[in-house]
Order: C-alpha cells, then structure tokens, then sequence
C-alpha cells in the first residue's frame, strides 16, 4: 500500500506535515520505536511511528531522520501526545532528507495504526502470491511443467524475461513462450552464473544486479536457508531475470521471491528423484573399494544399468570421476557440494533442463565425490560416445564461474579415468581418477583438472620401471629423511606423505599432524634441506608422490 492511501484513511488520524511529492512511496511494513538509531531493526520500506521520547533537545531530530532515511523508511509518523505537537527541528529534518512526515492525533493509538497497516500489506501481498501459486499449481497438474510454467507466468503477465540457470551457467528452464525473445547465449549464462556466485560469496542478500552485454540483470538465488553458504553457493540453482530490480516496487520484488520459492519446490523434486541413483553408486563404490569379486560387482552394475540408462540393450562401458571440494578452514565437508556439483558438470552442456542427468550416479565420502558415468557400448564404426569424458572440456566449461564461487578459501580438483569395460576394471579406474586428481591438486588455480591420459608418463608406467631404476630414484629422494628420522626422531617421511595428501594446504595438513603451522613449515623446511628438492614446485611434489609410492 502507499502511502497516499494512508493519509486518506481519516480513521487513522494522520495529518501531513511535510514530503507530499513523496506519498506514492510503498509501505512494506510499520515499526514503532522511541530509540536514537533503531537502524538495526529497519529493513527498509517502514511507517515508523515515535513517540518523541528519543529527543532531548533540538539537535536530536537530523541524526535520528538521517538514519532512518539511509535505511529506506516510507514515511515517519510522530505522536502529539509527548510534546503537544511536532517540533519545528524534526519537521525541517525531514524536509531536508525528503523523508514524509506525519502528525498522530493524540486519541489514535499506534496499535490502531500499526495493525491497519499490517492487514493492508499482508493482504495485498497474500493476494498476489496466492494467485500466482495457484495458477501455478493449476498448470503444473494440467500440463505436467516444471520451472517453466512459472517463467511463462513471470513473461505474459509483468512481460519479464527470465530463466533458470545452474551455478556453473547451464540453463535449466527458460520461457517457452512464443515471443520469448531471444535465447540466452550460453557465454552470456556462464557470466552471469559466475557475477552470481561472487556476489553471493559476500554474504550480500539477494537480488544482484549485473550489467552484462548491454542488459541489466537481477540475480535471485534458490537456496536451502539456514546452512552454511558454503554448502551451497556451489549447487544452488539461481533465477536471472533481464530488468533492473533497483527499480521495482516492494510488491513486485516479494512476487520474485515468491517465485524463487515455486522453483525450489522443483529442485526439491529433482534432488528427491536422485535419490535411487546415489544409493546404487554409493553401493557400487563400497564395494570396489572393499575389493569384492569382480562377479558380485557386474551383478551389483547388471542392477544400475537399467535405472541409468534406461532402454539400454547392451551393458554399458564405465568411466569413473573424482572430485574434491576442500575450504581452507576445514569446517564445512566437500563431500555433498562435490556430489551436487558432478552431477551438474557432467551433464551435456548443450542440454536444457533438469533431467538431463538422470543418467549420471555420484556418491560422496568425506570431502570426496566419485561419479559413476555410463558410456554406451561403442557400435562397429566406433561412433558411439565411449570414448568418454575429457578432463580438458570439463575445465573449460566451468572454471570461470566455479572459481569465482569458490573467492579465495576453497579449492575443486577434479580426476577423470579412462573408460573400462567391465567390473574387472572399475578399482583400476577408480585409482587412476584418484592419481589424476592428486596431479590435478598440485597445480596452481581454484579449480582445477587432470585426466588419465596424463599419467601415462609415470603413474600406469610405474610397474615397467626396473626395479634398480626405482631403488635409485627412491633412495635418492628418500634416504635422507629415512636417515634423518632414525637419529631424530623428527617423522619427516610421515609429514612429507600427509603434506602431498592434503595437495599442499598449510592449514590441513597441519590440523591433520595435530601441529602448529610453523611447525610444519619447520618440517618442510628441513625436507627441502636434505633432499635440495623445492616443495612449492609441482615437478619436485611430483618427484616425492613417485618415490613414496615405489617405496
């Protein structure tokens, strides 16, 4: 409701006393105070009705309307009742700040006032939103849509264009309206999904506004409230809408926020039908893991490749993906946002829509992720899409706005395997995605990749080596710290093993020894001495994995 309506209500009894170029301001809500700065109780958009006991002398009045014009107020009402009238000092305030100020007529009480304005806002606000729910509602049971039946609804009736965009710029649902508009490049989307991201990080409430190609955008998130952000700044859908929500009125903003609501509702729909999809990896990976016969994995696989790849004749061949998201502080697991995240990476980024991953199983331990990626059986050309994921496009696709999400305290490594065709060959995969993941780690970047091809040189090339050749090279690098931790006790091999499993992460490996950051740096310190090799260097870190693991 304005203002203007306010004024109008004669049962209310208030009287103008300055601002009427200022009374088709929108009232979002009445607060009443009687402290000096009430600024942390302002959300912006009040009638904020007082009493006056704040003031004590006539320079009270512009620091008291100076802050409630910085929050947004609508309008200031002051009652009679404490001083007999307004004082000069707080009407010239306001007029000097274009604040709207009321008169409160002494036998009005502010209840009175407070719960008028209370029923107006909640019932013009219910309105609205129950009849976009409802027909919301209508539609989805008529036609069986999704987020697009809302984006439909946000273009015929406020002629807003808007989509539904993943955290790495996959458009989920756009409008299916014939005079949509054009398509939402998928450059334009990955930019916006990265300016999202970044915003969303500063802990800044939503929406972000963002001038991009020309066009402004307001950035609404969906997200599950009440967890840390971390746990799903990386996973959370987010609505873009092309206009500029500075502008809007409080009324349009609470129907956007309405919205974002209704398509949580989808994503709720689309995590709960993953559910069948992860219990099958998780088993799968158990299994692998605990070195089960490869007969009871193939029948464990006979079971998931139906749910994956449904009308499938063929067992499918298999590629493994390993993900890791890790914070600096180690508070927050990386586990589930690593799941989330794989099962939108490893979709077709070409492809619209939630379902697209249906086909793609991700189980999580810790703060690992390892995804279960089907690849159909390739024909007699060799046509078929076997041939796999590649770590290289998997990078391209994500890393701007995944690093952005990620600011300056989390990490995602990423190791993809080669593709195998039986359940002989998944443990074998699952290791070779685990080295190409630690390869990946020891690299310089927030987000970061490697696949199997890169361990041809060294890691599936190990057995091969002579085993003079790896005495050598093993003893070159090693027999120092052996030599070292037998006269001193210092466990040097044991800090140089838990300093390359934590990728080179000061604060981890630190947390994980039980020692003092300078401890560990001494330690570090004193491996570098004796060996001459640079533990900051990806080369020398590569050197040390080897020599560890031929040991």
């Amino acid at each position: 409701m304005r203002l203007r309506v306010l004024l109008d209500t004669h049962s209310l009894g208030l009287r103008l006393l300055g601002g009427e170029d200022e009374l088709d301001r929108t009232v979002r809500g009445v607060m009443t105070t009687d402290l000096r700065d009430p600024s942390r109780y302002l959300s912006g958009g009040e009638l904020v009705l007082t009493g006056l006991a704040w003031r004590r002398e006539p320079e009270d009045s512009e620091p008291f309307v100076r802050i409630l014009a910085a929050a947004g107020v609508a309008g200031l009402a002051a009652g009679e009742a404490e001083l007999g009238s307004v004082p000069d000092d707080l009407i010239e305030a306001c007029a000097r700040h274009r604040l709207p100020l009321f008169s409160v007529v002494e036998d009005v009480s502010f209840a009175s006032i407070t719960e008028h304005v209370v029923r107006q806002v909640s019932s013009e606000r219910a309105g609205d939103l129950a009849a976009v729910v409802d027909r919301h509602r209508r539609l989805m049971t008529s036609a069986g849509g999704g987020p697009e039946v809302v984006l439909d609804l946000l273009g015929s009736d406020l002629d807003l264009r808007a989509w539904v965009l993943s955290p790495t710029g996959r458009q989920i649902a756009g409008s299916t309206l014939a005079d949509a508009g054009p398509e939402l490049s998928g450059e334009l989307a990955a930019r916006l999904a990265g300016e999202h991201l970044a915003a969303a990080r500063t802990g800044r409430r939503g929406p972000h506004r963002v001038t991009l190609g020309g066009s402004t955008f307001s950035l609404f998130p969906i997200r599950q409230e009440g967890r840390d952000l971390r746990q799903t700044v990386l996973s959370d859908w987010l609505l873009a809408v092309e206009a500029d929500a500075g502008e809007w009125p409080a009324e349009r903003l609470d129907l956007l926020h309405g919205v974002t609501q209704l398509i949580a509702v989808e994503r709720d729909r689309r995590d709960a039908a993953r559910t069948v999809r992860r219990r099958l990896a998780q088993e799968v990976l158990e299994l692998v893991q605990a070195g089960a016969p490869p007969a009871e994995i193939a029948a464990r696989l006979r079971v998931a490749a139906p749910v994956l790849l449904p009308g499938l004749g063929t067992a499918p061949h298999w590629q493994l993906v390993v993900a890791r998201v890790e914070w600096e502080d180690g508070d927050v697991p990386g586990g589930p946002v690593a799941q989330s995240l794989l099962e939108e990476m490893l979709v077709d980024p070409g492809a619209a829509g939630p379902e697209h991953s249906d086909r793609i199983a991700v189980a999580h331990t810790g703060d690992e992720a390892v995804a279960l990626v089907p690849l159909p059986v390739p024909d007699e050309s060799g046509d078929s899409a076997a041939t796999g994921l590649h770590a290289v496009e998997l990078l391209r696709l994500v890393q701007e706005p995944l690093s952005r999400g990620l600011d300056d305290d989390g990490r995602l490594t990423v190791g993809v395997s080669a593709a195998v065709h039986s359940a002989e060959g998944l443990r074998g995969a699952l290791e070779e995605a685990r080295h190409a993941r630690r390869v990946a780690a020891a690299r310089n970047g927030r987000v970061c990749a490697a696949g199997h091809e890169e361990l041809a040189s060294h890691v599936l090339l190990l057995p091969f080596v002579p085993d003079d050749v790896r005495r050598a090279f093993t003893a070159r690098l090693l027999d120092p710290l052996r030599e070292y931790d037998r006269k001193h006790r210092a466990e040097l091999i044991p800090t140089l093993e838990a300093f390359l499993d934590c990728d080179g992460s000061w604060t981890r490996c630190a947390t994980r020894l039980h020692l003092h950051v300078n401890t560990l740096r001494y330690r570090v310190g004193r491996i570098e001495q004796l060996t001459g090799r640079d533990l900051a260097r990806l080369e020398d870190k590569l050197d040390f994995f080897l020599a560890l693991r031929m040991s």
